[in-house]
């Protein structure tokens, strides 16, 4: 149940990043699921850095931490695609 929960949570994370980021991200849906997934490690990690303690993805300040870390890695992502291209 835990991985359900994980897969829904990044798709909101990640779908959520998306409609903030501008521009084009052409990716499909599970892409968008690791992407949010991700991101909610690399916020919670960062967000832990800052405050010095676990962030709780229960409360507001963890889905927010998780939605920047998704904009962040989205950024690099598309950073990269750039250069590929």
């Amino acid at each position: 149940m835990a991985i359900i929960g994980w897969i829904i949570f990044g798709l909101i994370v990640g779908a959520f990043a998306r409609f903030l980021m501008p521009g084009s991200q052409p990716m499909g849906i599970v892409m968008t699921i690791l992407l949010g997934v991700a991101g909610s490690f690399a916020g919670g990690y960062i967000g832990s850095l800052i405050s010095g303690g676990d962030l709780d993805m229960a409360k507001p300040a963890g889905w927010i931490g998780a939605v920047l870390g998704a904009l962040l890695l989205l950024f690099v992502y598309g950073l990269a695609a750039n250069k590929k291209a």
